[in-house]
């Protein structure tokens, strides 16, 4: 791999355009270049991909990425980092300027169309959109096959863990609606600028087909939104808002093998998709 930026590099970028890095965006730029390298040799790359790259910053990931993949389409909501992006690049790797396209925008508002069909997301993700982001993108780009991406540990956690776990909860269910989801890794803090308060996660998804196709995702996550709204209610009372009342959701859970007094974080995907048919067919 060519050169990458280093931590005099990054601060040097960021003197020069005058920024400092915001807790508005959730900006923590890599100044490592040995973490580059060993997120970019974990995402697998084989040289054919279109990656996605969501907050590319002063451009760390980027380059390392240009280096590996044959096309990279990086999104940036900060306009001065966006506009540098392709300088910086254009720079450091002449011979692949052609192969990066930069977007400003936000990624949670961006139509997919502009997006192209990327295979691949690989990205250091801002800490307070992180879970949006994944789901947002899962949804609306089916030509994902997998991603990794870089975001707080206990979000990386979140996403992976299981059910009966204590940090169970909503990102953890619908992430795993269309796709296998594992925690690869730990990245300390002093590779960042500013440091962060905690380390981060390294989080590798492999896309799958949904759990059902008898159900829409939609319909899905909302009784998973309603399951875990109040964590300590069980599944009779906590859906009884979506069923119309508790007798009506005791009789979909019943419909759907699950115990009306057990609660969502003891559920997996599957349970909360057979619950989503059960008030369907009371609806109809």
């Amino acid at each position: 791999m060519n050169e990458l930026l280093s931590a005099a590099h990054i601060r040097d970028l960021a003197d020069g355009l005058g920024i400092r890095p915001t807790k508005q965006w959730g900006q923590n730029f890599v100044i490592d270049p040995n973490t580059i390298r060993r997120i970019v040799g974990m995402a697998e790359l084989e040289g054919t991909e279109h990656v996605l790259e969501v907050g590319p910053g002063l451009g760390s990931l980027t380059l390392g990425l240009l280096d590996e993949a044959a096309e990279v389409t990086a999104v940036e909501i900060d306009p001065k980092l966006a506009a540098q992006l392709p300088e910086t690049v254009q720079l450091m790797r002449p011979e692949k300027a052609e192969n990066l396209t930069v977007l400003r925008q936000d990624a949670l508002k961006i139509a997919p169309e502009e997006l192209g069909e990327p295979s691949v997301l690989v990205a250091n993700l801002p800490y307070n959109v992180a879970v949006p982001v994944v789901l947002h993108l899962l949804q609306v780009l089916p030509s994902l096959t997998k991603g990794l991406v870089m975001v707080q540990e206990e979000v990386a956690d979140r996403l992976a863990a299981g059910p009966g776990s204590k940090i169970y909860g909503v990102p953890s269910v619908k992430i795993a609606w269309d796709t296998q989801t594992r925690k690869v890794g730990v990245v300390g803090k002093k590779v960042f600028w500013p440091e962060p308060r905690i380390s981060s996660g390294l989080v590798r998804f492999d896309r799958s087909e949904p759990v059902t196709d008898a159900i829409s995702r939609q319909e899905v996550f909302a009784v998973v939104d309603a399951a875990f709204a109040q964590r300590r209610k069980t599944l009779r009372a906590a859906l009884s808002g979506l069923a119309g009342s508790g007798t009506a959701a005791e009789a979909a859970l019943r419909e759907a093998g699950v115990d009306p007094q057990a609660r969502g974080e003891t559920l997996d995907v599957r349970a909360f998709a057979k619950i989503a048919e059960a008030l369907r067919d009371q609806d109809g």
